[in-house]
């Protein structure tokens, strides 16, 4: 079970589908829809407005939700934010993807199916439009995304889908082994390949 704290009565929820890592932390009005992904040591602070994330969606290890009092911070369905993203006070549309370590600011608006930039700066009331790659400090935006780009980020994400089931099903916590045994198994090889290596293979 995650750490989840209610506060001043109000108590986290985590739809039965979901995963949320053990280690996550989850305070007052913290909401995980259905079939989401919740990583280690992510946290859902909801002790001045709502954190939600919806059905289908990941937030990855030691990735931040919080806003300032009255605010919503919203991750809309499918929606897939990047380890150590933090997002303060803004919306991520459906289907949209923040990357590693980026940041989205109060009011901030990622359009659907949208894509923000490992490391990028996504100020306060910036509208990032659907489809569309924004990236830099600060963030702007650079072009239009390609079909192949969006295919990618949807496989991306069903990945993570998977992975909570995964986990929610077989995660158990062990004590570990001393040396790698003989002939350690791996596990099974996803299709799912960097974008970077899936661009160079389109061009070869």
């Amino acid at each position: 079970m995650a750490r989840v704290y209610a506060l001043d009565g109000i108590v986290p929820v985590i739809d039965p589908s979901a995963f949320v890592h053990p280690t996550a932390v989850l305070i007052g009005d913290a909401i995980v829809g259905p079939g989401c992904y919740v990583g280690p040591g992510a946290v859902m602070r909801g002790d001045f407005g709502r954190v939600a994330i919806e059905e289908g969606s990941n937030l990855q290890d030691t990735c931040v939700m919080h806003g300032f009092p009255g605010s919503d911070t919203v991750v809309e369905a499918d929606g897939h934010v990047g380890h150590g993203a933090i997002l303060h006070g803004c919306r991520i549309g459906r289907g949209a993807l923040v990357g590693m370590g980026a940041v989205v600011m109060d009011g901030a608006v990622v359009g659907e199916e949208a894509f923000v930039g490992a490391l990028a700066f996504i100020g306060a009331k910036f509208e990032v439009p659907p489809r569309m790659l924004a990236a830099g400090v600060p963030a702007r935006v650079l072009r239009p995304l390609t079909e192949k780009e969006i295919s990618w980020k949807a496989h991306g994400t069903r990945t993570y889908q998977e992975l909570a089931r995964r986990c929610r099903d077989g995660l158990v916590e062990c004590d570990p082994l001393s040396e790698p045994e003989p002939g350690r198994r791996r596990f099974e090889a996803s299709a799912l390949r960097p974008l970077a290596e899936t661009k160079a293979g389109s061009r070869s």
